[in-house]
Formats: C-alpha cells, sequence, structure tokens
C-alpha cells in the first residue's frame, strides 16, 4: 500500500474512530485527543500495516491500545505507596465528613429524606447504597428487573431535587 492511499484510509475511519473513542472516553475533548494520538500513531507506524488485511481492525486495534495504556498511566500515578518504615502514612487518621456539625446535619437531612420515602422505593435504593446488586434486589423482592432499576433511578432523582441545597 503506498503512502497516498494510506492517507485516503486513515480519512475515511476518522468518523467512526472518533465515535469509537467517545465510547471509550465519554468526553468530547479526550475522544478528539484520542482520535488525534490514534491517528499520528499509525502515521508514525504506517510501515507496519500489512497491505490487504483490516485497515479499520488495525486502527481500532491502536485506538484502544491507547486508551488502556493511558488509563492504565492515570491509576498507577493516582497509587500512592507508602515507603515509610511503620506505614505510617497508611495509619493517618482519614477524613470521615463528621469534622464539622454542618457534616452531620447533612447526613441527618439525607437520612430523614430517605426514610420519608414510601417503603417500595425506600427498601430497593437502601439495598442498592448496601451494594446490592439490581438482579439481587429483585430476587431478593420478587420483583421484576425493570421495576427495580426504575424505582431506584426515581428514587435518586427524587432525593437530588429535595437536597439540591445539600449537595
Amino acid at each position: 500500500m503506498n503512502s497516498i492511499s494510506f492517507k485516503k484510509n486513515l480519512l475515511s475511519v476518522q468518523e467512526e474512530l472518533l465515535r469509537f473513542a467517545y465510547k471509550l472516553t465519554a468526553d468530547r475533548e479526550e475522544a478528539n485527543d484520542l482520535l488525534q494520538e490514534t491517528s499520528l500513531k499509525a502515521l508514525d507506524n504506517e510501515d507496519k500495516y500489512i497491505p490487504d488485511t483490516n485497515f479499520k481492525g488495525w486502527m481500532y486495534t491502536i485506538m484502544r491500545n491507547i486508551f488502556i495504556n493511558n488509563y492504565r498511566k492515570i491509576v498507577r500515578d493516582q497509587t500512592f505507596v507508602d515507603h515509610t518504615d511503620n506505614l505510617y502514612h497508611l495509619n493517618l487518621p482519614q477524613d470521615s465528613g463528621f469534622d464539622s456539625t454542618e457534616g452531620a446535619y447533612d447526613i441527618k437531612e439525607i437520612h430523614r429524606v430517605v426514610n420519608l420515602l414510601p417503603n417500595e422505593y425506600r427498601i430497593p435504593f437502601a439495598m442498592h447504597v448496601s451494594g446490592f446488586k439490581y438482579r439481587e434486589i429483585a430476587e431478593k423482592l420478587s420483583l421484576p428487573l425493570g421495576t427495580v432499576k426504575s424505582r431506584i433511578f426515581f428514587t435518586r432523582q427524587r432525593l437530588q431535587g429535595q437536597l439540591r441545597d445539600f449537595v
């Protein structure tokens, strides 16, 4: 494949790659950055592309690998390793959110609003917040999965509206 047809192929898949990048990142700016990085990587490695193979698949693989590598780098950069002898930093008390009376008041207000909900909404929501999966809640309460999901969704919406001042 000559350089001109390679660039034509690259231009022809840009729109699809942008959609894929947006699915990966869920952010328009990050998707554009990922597309640009992928295109540059493809141009730098044009000689490694084997003609008469799936060009679009090759491009998707490059994009996916760049996304995964960037994600791993972000996670690695955010990981804190305590190298002190007695793990001093890890044993420091963590911020609980209850250091002020305002924080305690907010929690009390949230509990008050949640407890005012009808049982059909409060119970699935409480189970979900406690860590149950939608399917587990549906099985334990003998409800359809869609009903559980919609009740939790509507409860969140209602709480967001009622607690707007506290968020």
